[in-house]
């Protein structure tokens, strides 16, 4: 994901993908993935995803990781703030045939927002 190329989500996950935390307003499946990676990179172009912690086990892959960038652009109808943003976040993914099947994940949202500047830190 750090080299941003969206094409890759042919190659990572199943036609049949179920993104069970997808934001609102995103189409289903491979596609939904590659409009969320591509609003995120427009939004922080310098996005950088550092992976703390990986597990599998069986057909399930977890890892815990640290998201950080600059907003200089849209993010979800909030303008550019020119802010850093560093955020923790928790995927779980379960994978059949080599590829992706269903997601589920947890980001820190609210301190997203409030780095940005918005919403109050308060």
């Amino acid at each position: 994901m750090n080299n941003k190329d969206t094409s890759i989500v042919v190659v990572l996950l199943a036609d049949n993908y179920v993104d069970h935390d997808a934001p609102p307003g995103f189409p289903p499946g491979a596609q939904g993935m590659k409009d969320m990676m591509e609003m995120f990179f427009t939004a922080l172009p310098d996005l950088k995803i550092t992976i703390n912690q990986l597990v599998a086990e069986g057909d399930i892959v977890v890892g815990a990781m640290t998201s950080a960038g600059t907003q200089t652009g849209d993010f979800m109808g909030i303008p550019p703030s020119g802010k850093k943003m560093s955020i923790t976040e928790m995927h779980m993914v379960c994978v059949a045939d080599g590829k992706a099947v269903e997601h589920w994940g947890a980001a820190d949202s609210m301190t997203m927002m409030q780095q940005i500047g918005a919403m109050p830190s308060e």
